[in-house]
């Protein structure tokens, strides 16, 4: 049986980034917080408890430790009532995702109306749209798409994860309807490759493996885009999640993993892959 990795999978420099800056801050303070679970893994974040990094959801919470706002980003409203509550807090934002927010907030200032084109639940999204007063317009498809209206000049910006294929149609939507538009794509170019090679590699095996977190949302595109080419697909965060039965009369396995996965957990699966 063959196993072949993606050309790109795993960590992304945003995440690597906010979990070194985490685990580098855990070393010199006990109390550490973060904003929200670090990243969309649940065996990571597990470590981090029990190191004594605890997630959070309310600001107060972290008022006799230091608070860390993860790669994802946060709203501006986080940094200040920290900052009116004497809280030190530990900016982990992607630099990224934190220039999106920097130009939301300067086109919202300017008189812009924004739209942020991404999923209107994910942190990134929320936190992006939490730099212009939660004013933007969340469209998450080509069917949102349609009900653009022009409402003078506009900024447009994407999450970072986001795919660029239904970006693309709803940029064009967009440019038909409003007639001063500033647009960026947004997307990060790590998520961009990480999709190109795990769909050139989906082409080519019985069996693709995209390993990573459920409420990962760069994890459940790739997930998407494997399937739309190789019907074999499953999406799992654990070698337990995969039953071994779905591998027979498989002669090839390929393997990808979003964002939030670290090689550790790649390799422990390949490892018992190998003798399955």
């Amino acid at each position: 049986m063959k196993i072949e990795v993606a050309t790109h999978a795993g960590f992304c420099y945003g995440v690597e980034r906010a979990l070194k800056i985490t685990e580098e801050a855990n070393a010199h303070d006990d109390r550490i917080y973060t904003y929200g679970p670090l990243i969309h893994n649940a065996q990571v974040v597990s470590k981090l408890e029990e190191k004594g990094v605890h997630a959070i959801g309310d600001v107060a919470q972290a008022q006799d430790g230091k608070l860390i706002v993860r790669s994802h980003g946060a709203p501006e409203s986080v940094f200040i009532e920290a900052n009116e509550k004497g809280i030190d807090v530990i900016d982990a934002t992607c630099p990224f995702v934190k220039k999106i927010q920097d130009k939301v907030h300067n086109y919202y200032e300017n008189g812009y109306a924004i739209i942020i084109v991404g999923d209107q639940k994910h942190p990134e999204v929320v936190g992006i749209n939490g730099w212009c007063n939660n004013a933007a317009t969340i469209v998450n498809s080509l069917e949102d798409a349609k009900n653009i209206k022009d409402n003078g000049p506009t900024c447009m910006v994407v999450q970072t994860t986001f795919r660029f294929e239904i970006y693309d149609q709803i940029l064009k939507q967009a440019q038909s309807v409003i007639k001063d538009l500033v647009s960026f794509n947004t997307i990060c170019a790590a998520t961009s490759k990480r999709q190109s090679a795990a769909l050139e590699l989906a082409k080519k095996v019985d069996v693709m493996i995209v390993v990573g977190g459920k409420h990962s949302s760069n994890t459940v595109k790739l997930a998407q885009i494997c399937s739309s080419v190789c019907k074999k697909t499953y999406h799992i965060q654990t070698f337990s999640d995969l039953r071994v039965t779905e591998l027979e009369n498989c002669d090839s396995i390929g393997i990808t993993a979003g964002a939030s996965t670290p090689n550790w957990i790649i390799d422990e699966i390949i490892n018992k892959l190998e003798r399955a």
